[in-house]
């Protein structure tokens, strides 16, 4: 070997070295990115001996493409619990104290008291306060289910704007890839930009991914529409401004596409848009038909007429009414839109509580000893409440309920049916976020940094240094011995 090939080869270590020293480095500096995928400087053999021809990306597509699916279900499941658990604080929060259930069973244990002491002024007014105060949980409560609806919509407007814009930065970083590739050059960091925002956009919405030459990716959503192909695909949504028991938000389009919302509270949606629309469209609204019929089911209960007199009195509204008044009596059995947010207590009984003894809301007086002389010891009327309350009636089989139940276990079944909800949602939430733990892990070990191992390469390239170092000493020793001799 030549002085001078000694030398060449000397060089070319040190640029060798230097390249997979500056990898290692780098490589380090980020063991603690999750977005970051290992490189690794590959040696081959050349005309000039072993030099640095390209550079490798440690990747495992497939467990990615797992790791993107799961972020998606875990996404949505979790917006789906925390929703669910804002409507269970809308009612008092763990031991449910402001239930309209919990209200109703007060408001007839009032009844009950009252009918133990009819003629007392002061019992049946607090009476009057506890139907007051179960009317008042009911238009709070139904305010809070309308607040969630619209705190969704506008959530859904932020997480579209948001998507698109995820779409765009996508498109920059899928046309350098595919450039870089073309030209034979490491695009590495470009890889790891847009694997960051695929996982951005699968906590959106739920993807999957087909790869074409030059690394050009092809994004889908789950129901099969083009999200991305070259350039990036609309999303579009109309936010509603303000929400009430009738009102129908819009639908989010993907290139003209409506995405489908999730169902069941082991959610099938992946990514926030589809559990945002399920909570604004289905958990929400049936929600509110359960507390409407409720209402509805207090009206009925306490209705007051005598359509079969001679001088037939129609029923209308008697203790319960709601504001602005009804015009009739609502359909047995059918839910009245937004009732609960209407409903409340009569002013006549307000300003007269033994009208809940006696009647005579609507001009019927059940009491015995008439309107002019009523009887004090009367409990007929109330006593037909308090039965009333346990017995069958009908409800709209449209609130996930039972349609024939007790106003009071129809009121209980709708808490016992937001806890069950919640339960499922929440132990599937467990289930997800532990299943994208362990994917996450599981790509980190074929994707990620170890900082063993990069500190052990490190050693190996200082040896390689120190080797170099030494064949730049023995070829100088050599050229002094040589000058040396000349002389």
């Amino acid at each position: 070997m030549s002085l001078s090939s000694a030398i060449s080869i000397a060089q070319q270590a040190f640029s060798n070295t230097a390249q997979q020293t500056a990898i290692v480095s780098k490589n380090i500096a980020n063991a603690g990115n999750a977005d970051y995928s290992r490189r690794l400087a590959l040696l081959g053999s050349t005309g000039s001996g072993a030099q640095v021809v390209s550079i490798y990306r440690a990747q495992n597509e497939a467990l990615l493409k797992q790791s993107i699916a799961s972020i998606g279900e875990a996404s949505g499941q979790a917006r789906l619990r925390d929703g669910l658990e804002l409507l269970k604080s809308a009612l008092g929060g763990n031991n449910y104290e402001t239930a309209p259930s919990k209200l109703l069973s007060e408001f007839r244990t009032s009844l009950q008291t009252l009918a133990s002491t009819p003629g007392n002024k002061t019992i049946a007014a607090s009476a009057v306060t506890s139907a007051q105060d179960l009317a008042n949980s009911l238009n709070k409560t139904s305010r809070s289910v309308q607040d969630l609806r619209e705190d969704a919509d506008k959530e859904i407007a932020l997480e579209v704007d948001k998507l698109n814009s995820l779409l765009a930065d996508f498109e920059k970083a899928n046309n350098e890839i595919k450039a870089l590739t073309a030209q034979g050059e490491d695009a590495s960091d470009a890889l790891d930009q847009r694997d960051k925002i695929l996982k951005q956009v699968s906590e959106i919405i739920g993807i999957s991914t087909v790869t074409r030459g030059n690394n050009d990716t092809v994004i889908f959503t789950t129901d099969g529409t083009v999200l991305f192909e070259n350039s990036a695909r609309k999303v579009t949504f109309a936010p509603t401004t303000a929400y009430d028991a009738a009102t129908v938000g819009n639908k989010i389009f993907v290139d003209g596409v409506p995405i489908a919302p999730g169902s069941g509270a082991d959610t099938t949606a992946k990514g926030k848009l589809a559990s945002l629309v399920q909570l604004r469209d289905d958990i929400a609204p049936k929600f509110q038909s359960q507390l409407d019929e409720i209402a509805r089911g207090l009206i009925e209960l306490f209705k007051e007429g005598d359509p079969g007199a001679a001088t037939p009195i129609p029923y209308k509204p008697g203790l319960f009414t709601t504001d602005p008044a009804l015009a009739a009596m609502p359909a047995t059995g059918t839910v009245v839109p937004g009732l609960a947010s209407k409903i409340t207590v009569n002013a006549l009984a307000k300003a007269n509580p033994l009208l809940l003894r006696d009647g005579g809301f609507n001009g019927v007086v059940s009491n015995p000893g008439g309107a002019g002389n009523p009887s004090p010891g009367y409990t007929g009327l109330i006593d037909g409440f308090i039965n009333k309350m346990g017995e069958n009636m009908s409800f709209d089989p449209s609130t996930g309920l039972d349609g024939t139940s007790s106003l009071l276990n129809f009121a209980t079944g709708s808490v016992g049916w937001l806890e069950q909800t919640r339960k499922i949602a929440s132990t599937a939430d467990d289930n997800k976020k532990a299943m994208l733990s362990r994917t996450q892990e599981a790509l980190s070990k074929q994707t990620g940094v170890s900082i063993d191992e990069e500190l052990s390469l490190l050693l190996d390239l200082e040896q390689s240094y120190k080797a170099s170092a030494k064949l730049v000493s023995t070829v100088d020793a050599m050229m002094a011995a040589l000058m040396e001799a000349v002389r």
